[in-house]
């Protein structure tokens, strides 16, 4: 079959997106798939363009006309799909639906093109509350005429275990890994601290706050304490480090506590010096805080990630792929502050061997996950 992976915007070197999108891309390429990837960037001069692989599809120029044309004009997506015989489109949303985009699909569909629409998080909306004016009126458009760009596609790709999205029927699969990419955990602390770690481009609904709130707790009870350090890998935002409508900033928690030293912000990580990291430590922190963006149940890619590498982590979502694993600890998913004593009694009532949490997520590769989607497709 040949695929064309649609995105809507460009590709970072230090994006976990895009890491996910080349890895989908190869899935589908290990399943015999001839497979090319349309996105939109900035050329070399400046120009706003949208490209197939690293060929210029289309250049619509530079300033405000070119940014608002890129936005409605997909002839040339169209174009690129008639005429070189692509069977199935495959889209990544941006939560951007627009009658540009649901033209572009219904044009698709009444050529015998078959289309779907993978949304990374579902439900979505909760997700916008407090965000900039200009996120949240992207949202209120894309709230307008998502029902009627769903319409025009023959399924909609979803994390979660919803039947129907915007009046569509779904095909659930799970957040895959490219396990060649992920080396696996060696644990190299050996004193009798306890580390943790959370890796991610923090929002609200990662909760960390409560695991940060958690230790505050620990530390004040009477007592000897094990020490106990949080390392937080990733982009850490203002609202996060000092506080919004949805949770306590870091900053304010950590001086209240008096625990500066036992939350370490290392920044964004990538290669060996994550791998550093991860390796010193014990015990990873997922989300925690899903329940304020309306999700019960989602299955996140970091949860997959810890797995491969074979490290024991929490959460407090519903994920039917972990859910009752002997190397998963369940948190409340409430404000609670985390229980780090659990934490430090799970750890230590368990004998948690690398190699056999790995063993556990093989079958959530991206080439299995992707084959689901096109074996589901090719029954519509």
């Amino acid at each position: 079959m040949k695929i064309l992976f649609l995105v809507y915007h460009g590709f970072s070197e230090a994006s976990g997106i895009s890491k996910k999108i080349r890895s989908q891309v190869k899935g589908l390429r290990e399943n015999g798939h001839d497979v090319h990837v349309c996105y939109y960037d900035f050329s070399a001069d400046g120009h706003r363009c949208r490209y197939v692989d690293d060929t210029v599809i289309q250049d619509y120029g530079t300033g405000l006309h070119a940014a608002i044309r890129q936005r409605y004009d997909y002839g040339c997506v169209y174009k690129y799909c008639a005429g070189n015989g692509i069977d199935l489109v495959y889209a990544r949303s941006f939560m951007n639906a627009t009658p540009q985009l649901a033209r572009l699909f219904a044009r698709l569909r009444k050529s015998g093109i078959k289309t779907v629409t993978e949304i990374p998080t579902y439900p979505y909306d909760g997700e916008f509350a407090g965000f900039p004016l200009k996120e949240r009126i992207r949202l209120f458009v894309d709230k307008m005429f998502r029902r009627r760009l769903a319409k025009e596609m023959s399924a909609i790709v979803t994390f979660s275990d919803a039947e129907y999205i915007f009046g569509c029927k779904t095909v659930n699969i799970s957040n895959g890994i490219d396990l060649d990419s992920i080396p696996i955990h060696e644990c190299r602390h050996r004193d009798n601290a306890v580390h943790l770690i959370g890796v991610a481009e923090v929002h609200y609904w990662h909760g960390y706050d409560r695991l940060i709130a958690g230790l505050g707790e620990y530390y004040a009870k009477p007592g000897t304490r094990r020490n106990v350090y949080f390392h937080i890998v990733g982009g850490v935002g203002e609202s996060e480090m000092h506080g919004s409508a949805h949770a306590p900033g870091f900053a304010c928690i950590i001086k209240k506590y008096g625990i500066e030293k036992n939350v370490v912000f290392h920044g964004q990580l990538f290669g060996t010096e994550l791998d550093r990291v991860f390796d010193s430590c014990v015990f990873a922190v997922g989300s925690l805080g899903r329940h304020r963006s309306g999700i019960t149940s989602i299955k996140t890619l970091k949860n997959r990630e810890y797995a491969a590498r074979g490290i024991p982590f929490a959460y407090s979502e519903c994920d039917s792929d972990f859910d009752g694993r002997r190397y998963v600890l369940k948190v409340p998913a409430d404000e609670s502050p985390i229980n780090i004593g659990s934490i430090i009694e799970f750890i230590e009532s368990h004998d948690f061997q690398p190699s056999d949490i790995r063993d556990t997520v093989s079958d959530l590769s991206w080439k299995t996950q992707m084959k689901r989607v096109v074996d589901a497709v090719n029954k519509m």
